[in-house]
């Protein structure tokens, strides 16, 4: 399996590409990753060095794997956060090329937005792209619960309303749709979940909310789940495997009481998943 990955990178740290690529390849995938940014550290710290990418800059590199036949065998074209329109104009034309060489390859986008706590924090011209754009084009988004209802004009907050927001992303575009950080009040105390949707069923799988907040897990979640989809064709496999890998990351994590991801402590845990989370149809 070979994936294409344009996101942000960072030397100190594990965001965008620093978090997604390490994961992927220890299960086995060939990852190219194409960065959009190059930064010191993730922008969480307030401060950062280095450079932005511009747009026509992803696309040349882009050009460049195309000229050498790499786009031959890619399988799924990766993106998380877009920082522009030409950032965002860039992904979708490398999408298309790749689906140019690979009419079976797929998109899958992250469609970083923001959170239920701090609300949208990409700029509006950004969030037009990412809903208008960037989503249609998808054929798997990994939207957060809050991105989820910006993305459908609705407030999921209930089992039945995160699903209907979900079948309405679908009608967009993406038939396969993981949402991630799903709280609603029935759901068990002290208790963080996830759900897929896909065109065969809903599946729901609950975990243990842990006491801390680590930047990149959602580039990590995206990426596994990714690849376990496409090996497996199978959405409840695939968010068994993620959640036991993203949960054992975020414990090590924690034990560690370091800020970033303990991305090469927990690398067993992509390789051999300790699924003890059980997966339940919803639909």
């Amino acid at each position: 399996m070979r994936i294409l990955s344009i996101q942000s990178s960072v030397a100190y740290g594990h965001v965008g590409n620093s978090a997604a690529v390490f994961p992927l390849q220890r299960i086995g995938v060939d990852v190219m990753p194409v960065h959009t940014v190059c930064f010191s550290n993730h922008t969480g710290y307030g401060a950062w060095r280095g450079p932005l990418i511009s747009g026509a800059d992803v696309t040349e590199i882009v050009t460049g794997i195309e000229e050498r036949g790499g786009l031959d065998q890619v399988d799924a074209v990766l993106s998380g956060y877009q920082g522009s329109d030409s950032i965002g104009d860039a992904i979708l034309d490398a999408v298309a090329r790749v689906k140019h060489h690979n009419p079976a390859a797929i998109y899958a986008c992250d469609p970083v937005l923001g959170n239920a706590k701090s609300g949208c924090h990409v700029a509006p011209e950004v969030q037009n792209l990412i809903r208008d754009r960037v989503v249609p084009a998808a054929d798997l988004i990994t939207p957060n619960q809050f991105e989820l209802g910006f993305l459908t004009g609705t407030t999921p907050d209930s089992l039945e309303s995160t699903l209907a927001a979900a079948d309405l992303a679908r009608e967009r575009g993406p038939r396969t749709v993981l949402v991630t950080s799903v709280e609603r009040p029935e759901r068990e105390p002290g208790t963080l979940e996830m759900m897929t949707v896909t065109d065969d069923g809903a599946w729901l799988v609950a975990t243990p909310q842990l006491p801390l907040k680590a930047n990149g897990s959602g580039d990590v979640t995206a990426a596994l789940f990714t690849a376990h989809f496409l090996r497996t064709g199978d959405a409840a496999a695939a968010l068994s495997r993620t959640t036991a890998s993203v949960y054992s990351l975020l414990e090590a994590t924690l034990a560690s009481g370091e800020r970033e991801l303990q991305l090469v402590a927990a690398q067993e845990a992509y390789a051999h998943p300790d699924e003890r989370f059980s997966v339940r149809r919803v639909r």
